[in-house]
């Protein structure tokens, strides 16, 4: 098939904003010439992301931590999509739970709180001895999470 014709096709399908003939021809010589796949090969260059760069992006999560990334890209339309979200979720550490993003790692307020709770038991332990293990309910060691999602009225 000739790449005017697949132009003419896509053009057909996709409308106006399909890419120009002359990119239709490249791919068209590069799987000619045997390519195999439409994926982007590795690149070698300077990297787009900057830490000035992952530091607002983590600025305008921590303002709105119910953000979608759509949301989250129009206020950095100057990258890409998948560019945003590598920031989001690599650079920063980010996932998606529930109805917010949270960071993977523990902030130094939940690191405060899991301190005070292990000299708490240290403390029980020093005053009660074996009785307090004895007193310890077991589990079965299932991890849990606990999030309570904000409510759109808050």
């Amino acid at each position: 098939m000739k790449p005017a014709e697949i132009y003419r096709q896509l053009r057909d399908v996709y409308g106006e904003d399909v890419m120009i003939e002359g990119m239709v021809k490249k791919w068209v010589r590069m799987f000619n010439s045997g390519r195999k796949n439409v994926h982007d090969e590795n690149r070698i260059g300077p990297s787009l992301v900057t830490d000035d760069l992952v530091r607002a992006v983590d600025e305008k999560i921590q303002e709105n931590r119910r953000f979608t990334m759509t949301t989250l890209y129009d206020y950095f339309q100057q990258i890409s999509h998948t560019l945003l979200y590598e920031i989001v979720t690599d650079c920063l550490g980010y996932r998606k739970l529930c109805s917010r993003w949270v960071p993977k790692m523990l902030t130094y307020v939940n690191k405060a709180k899991l301190l005070g709770s292990a000299l708490t038991f240290l403390t029980q332990y020093s005053d009660d001895g074996e009785d307090f293990l004895n007193k310890i309910l077991k589990g079965d060691e299932t991890w849990v999470r606990h999030v309570t999602p904000e409510s759109k009225q808050q």
